[in-house]
């Protein structure tokens, strides 16, 4: 029998601004979703601890909300969902992994990275 992969998502707000590409500023309010997956569960029948990954997510968000991504080093949305895949796939205990990170703006559109 084939073992059933389960996933593990939360979501949290962020409001930011960042520069296109033509030099004009465009802010937009993110829902920002990080998806973690892991085959099986563990032995509280979890894939994750959702206030562990809410927690570090919490602490990347923090310092970006309502400032120029640029303050941060970072160029865009691309960038940012990037960044969030790079910094939150360490903090996501094995054998579970951290599979997706997206932006849904405001419009419904979706920016979604897979790891």
């Amino acid at each position: 029998m084939r073992e059933l992969i389960f996933q593990a998502a939360v979501e949290r707000p962020l409001a930011v601004v960042f520069q296109r590409a033509d030099g004009a500023w465009e802010g937009h309010d993110y829902r920002v979703g990080v998806v973690a997956e892991r085959v099986g569960l563990d032995g509280f029948d979890v894939v994750v601890d959702f206030r562990d990954l809410e927690a570090a997510l919490d602490a990347l968000l923090k310092p970006l909300g309502g400032r120029l991504l640029s303050e941060s080093g970072l160029t865009g949305p691309e960038d940012l969902a990037r960044w969030l895949l790079q910094k939150l796939a360490p903090v996501v205990p094995a054998p579970a992994r951290l599979v997706r990170v997206s932006l849904e703006d405001g419009q419904g559109r979706v920016l979604a990275l897979n790891a």
